[in-house]
């Protein structure tokens, strides 16, 4: 028997279209947007030297333009007896204007007023993203009534144990089964797996998955409301929902740190008032307190080193949606890899080439098989003739092409009849080929999809055909196990044995095969449950559910979906798996510095705070303490934007 190895090449799936929410049909966009024009104009306005009314109007503007949302949902908050941290940067916001700052309070006002719109355009794009998944299955179906005629009904009308027709290149359009016909179904959308399918009577089918070459008759099992699609659909928008009430663990302590200032600031004024102090320098104590008091420098402490490293990160290729994603990344214990386009490239391959007939060599072999497979157009033929044409092999034409749906093809090569398909259907016509039978199995057993070449009807070669492994996977997962401490788990609903030879290869020994897009999702949250913080990494649209319950879900950029890439935390742009444990030790190196700055934050407004209490402390000098220290804090945070800093993470 002779062997040979193929190398294949990449290639990339195509990502689901949806319909995109528009930047500015958000109202929170567009004030967003009217309130940093208008802020850039005052600014314009007062180092150009203009009327200082001028100036000010289009300062004053920007606080209606940006500060009205913030102020009513605040002012609602307070009737529920909560006290929003967006209104209290309100007041301060005022509170600065009121003793002349009014730049500074302009600018508190630009961020969070952008802040806000960004997050109400995430949500928008997630929420079009699962619209466009439960496009995926199609709108009408076809129906075979009691008459044994067809009618195109509705796919939301079906039925359990209504018979449907499904021709060749349709979508189908209900979770059922196959009654009548072969086909092969592509159903990477739902499962993971890279190759398509065969699928004979009896074997599951699911709404939204590509019929291939045959007619397929089918007897749906579920509705369309519970299809697995409209599960995965469901499972995402639930997680979402639950993340979005994530915060930044300085946002948690903000609101405690608010209601405190606030008790404080009115003391400072009320205390002084009563003891006989004039009103205005009661006023001016107490807009000083606040000013030095504001949780302006801790923001800004903690944003700084979290944007920086976001910065950082996106010139190598990875985008973290927001801060609170950059500081979670540092948490991560144990990451969860997808396999299918995630670990590998997702496109079937030609690797190996064994021949069973003495008179046909490898060269010969993989010839007849990528002429007869030429005018396929199944993904299968395109790894074969892509790899003849890798081999310089040339192609003879063909006569009497035919494609037998769910079992392979057949055409006349030269005066060779040479058949090129499935194992299953080749060797059960001819039970006696010992040595093609035992290649067949044998391959397997390994994880390889097996293609039997007939030549006359007899079995004269078996072609090996996978998934080629990225080649920074084996890297990627030893320097997630070295950041994490805990070996990474694989998650795929490809078979345990095509799993099983693919964790062998990146050495991962935690493997979960078989897994449906629920199934994925239950598992993490599974993990989960004794307190383990797990990234999930994956590409899919069945990958989605997982990713949106993980604590951080990143997305493959390249071949990703777009539910996929909306429901990410974190998107790797170029498609570099090394970069994942990378971020996660940016992320805790980005942390440290937070810790460091929140200790420089909190000396300078002890000091200043104790000095306003105790003393006199001056205003100008109580604003130069505060901007100072925001300065310092800010400037330490930018130091993670150096090249340096990602190249220390990357050796960590």
């Amino acid at each position: 028997m002779v062997a040979s190895t193929v190398s294949p090449a990449r290639s990339a799936s195509a990502p689901v279209p949806v319909r995109r929410t528009r930047l500015f049909a958000l109202p929170e966009m567009r004030w967003a947007g009217l309130a940093l024009g208008l802020f850039a104009l005052g600014l314009i306005a007062q180092l150009a030297g203009a009327p200082h009314w001028t100036w000010w109007a289009l300062y004053l503007a920007c606080y209606a333009a940006g500060g009205w949302e913030p102020g009513l949902a605040g002012l609602r908050a307070l009737r529920d007896k909560t006290l929003d941290v967006d209104l209290l940067m309100v007041v301060a916001a005022i509170g600065a204007a009121a003793i002349g700052q009014i730049t500074d309070g302009a600018l508190l006002i630009v961020i969070f007023a952008t802040s806000g719109a960004l997050e109400a355009l995430a949500t928008a794009r997630t929420e079009d993203s699962v619209r466009g998944l439960l496009d995926l299955a199609p709108e009408t179906a076809t129906r075979v009534t009691a008459d044994a005629d067809e009618e195109v009904v509705a796919a939301a009308e079906l039925e359990v144990g209504d018979v449907l027709v499904v021709r060749p290149g349709e979508r189908i359009p209900a979770d059922a089964t196959v009654i009548g016909g072969g086909s092969e179904v592509d159903q990477a959308t739902i499962t993971g797996e890279p190759l398509p399918v065969d699928k004979t009577p009896g074997e599951e089918v699911f709404a939204g998955t590509l019929n291939g070459t045959g007619v397929l008759r089918l007897r749906v099992d579920r509705r369309t409301a519970d299809s697995v699609v409209a599960r995965i659909a469901s499972l995402v928008e639930q997680a979402s929902r639950t993340k979005a009430r994530t915060q930044l663990f300085i946002e948690k302590v903000e609101q405690r740190y608010s209601l405190a200032m606030v008790a404080v600031t009115l003391a400072v004024f009320v205390v002084p008032l009563l003891a006989g102090e004039t009103l205005q320098r009661a006023l001016l104590r107490a807009m000083t307190f606040m000013i030095v008091a504001s949780p302006c420098a801790v923001v800004l402490a903690t944003m700084p080193p979290l944007l920086a490293a976001i910065a950082n990160a996106g010139r190598h290729g990875v985008l973290a949606k927001s801060a609170i994603v950059m500081e979670q990344l540092g948490t991560i214990s144990r990451i969860a890899f997808d396999k299918t386009g995630t670990l590998t490239r997702g496109t079937p391959e030609l690797t190996e080439i064994h021949s069973v007939e003495p008179r046909f060599d490898s060269d010969e072999l993989l010839r007849l098989a990528a002429a007869a497979e030429h005018p396929s157009e199944h993904p299968l033929a395109a790894a074969i003739v892509k790899a003849a044409r890798a081999h310089h092999l040339p192609l003879p034409a063909v006569d009497e092409f035919t494609a037998h749906p769910g079992r392979g093809v057949s055409a006349l090569v030269g005066e060779r009849f040479i058949g090129v398909g499935s194992a299953a259907a080749l060797l059960a016509e001819h039970p006696d080929t010992g040595a093609a039978a035992q290649t067949v199995a044998r391959l397997q057993n390994q994880g390889y999809t097996a293609v039997v070449v007939t030549c006359e009807g007899h079995p004269i070669g078996v072609l090996a055909i996978s998934d080629r492994t990225r080649p920074e996977a084996a890297d990627a997962v030893a320097a997630a196990e070295r950041v994490t401490g805990h070996t990474p788990v694989l998650l795929t609903g490809d078979n345990r044995a095509t799993a099983a030879r693919l964790a062998a290869q990146v050495g991962i020994t935690d493997v979960r095969a078989g897994l449906l897009p629920d199934a994925k999702a239950d598992t993490v949250h599974e993990m989960q449950a004794d307190g383990t913080r797990i990234a999930m990494v994956g590409d899919g649209l069945n990958d989605a559910p997982a990713l949106a319950i993980a604590q951080i879900g990143i997305a493959m950029g390249g071949a990703g979906s777009d539910l996929t890439l909306h429901t990410a935390d974190a998107v790797i742009v170029r498609d570099d798996l090394t970069t994942v444990p990378t971020m996660i030790a940016l992320s805790r190196r980005a942390r440290r510095v937070v810790v460091a700055n929140l200790a420089i934050a909190a000396t300078f407004i002890s000091v200043l705070v104790i000095w306003d209490l105790v003393g006199t402390l001056p205003l100008p000098l109580g604003v130069a303490g505060h901007e100072g220290s925001t300065i310092l804090v800010g400037l330490n945070g930018l130091r993670l934007l150096r090249h340096t800093a990602w190249h220390r993470a990357t050796t960590t």
